[in-house]
Order: C-alpha cells, then structure tokens, then sequence
C-alpha cells in the first residue's frame, strides 16, 4: 500500500524558510520520481519540483532558486527545503508519486501540509 506523509508545515514570516519532508512507504523508492505540488485557495494545484530517481531536478519558474528538492534514498524519503519565502506561496503542499497501473499511470497523493507566509 502506498502512503506518502508529509511534514513541516507551519506559519512563517516573508524572507523565511522552511524545509517540508515526505516519508514514503509501499514503493521501490529509488526508481521513482518524486514531485511536490502546491495548492492555493480557489487555485489548481500546481507542480512546484521534482526529482528523478537519478536525483535530475525540475523546478516551477516561481520558485527557481529559493526552492531545493532533494532526496534521501536510505530513508525513503523526500524534501523541499523553502528559502525566502513569499505570501504567495502560501498553500497546502502536496507530495506526488506517479506509478504504473494497468490503466496507466495512477497519481498517488499524500495528506498535505500547510504553508503559510505572513506578509
């Protein structure tokens, strides 16, 4: 079964940073590309970066250099670390695995973890 759980969320000021972690389970974690999304009120979710299970990353335009994804194989998990951050990013961040079913690839969510920027 797959389960995704994120973490470390909170309120924070504009300029500061957080580091948001997604602990993985039910997957070969290795091979599997990992994504954060993000969601605002009355927004679509949105991707904010990904990574390769080769550890090749891809970022929104919005959040090149202030935001890292980066990922720890050994504890199957993966991180967004949030640096100067905006009142715009406010949202509820979302973690992502896409895995092959017989349907195709089938998106797997976690619970999401809130992020909001004060101004």
């Amino acid at each position: 079964q797959v389960q995704l759980v994120e973490s470390g969320g909170g309120l924070v000021q504009a300029g500061e940073s957080l580091r948001l972690s997604c602990a993985a389970s039910g997957i070969t974690f290795s091979r599997r590309g990992m994504g954060w999304y993000r969601q605002a009120p009355g927004k679509q979710r949105e991707l904010v970066a990904s990574i390769t299970g080769g550890g090749s990353t891809n970022y929104a335009d919005s959040v090149k250099g202030r935001f890292t994804i980066s990922r720890d194989n050994a504890k199957n998990t993966v991180y967004l670390e949030m640096h100067s951050l905006k009142p715009e990013d406010t949202a509820v961040y979302y973690c992502n695995v896409k895995l092959p079913t017989i349907v195709g690839l089938t998106d797997y969510w976690g619970q999401g973890t809130q992020v909001t920027v004060s101004s």
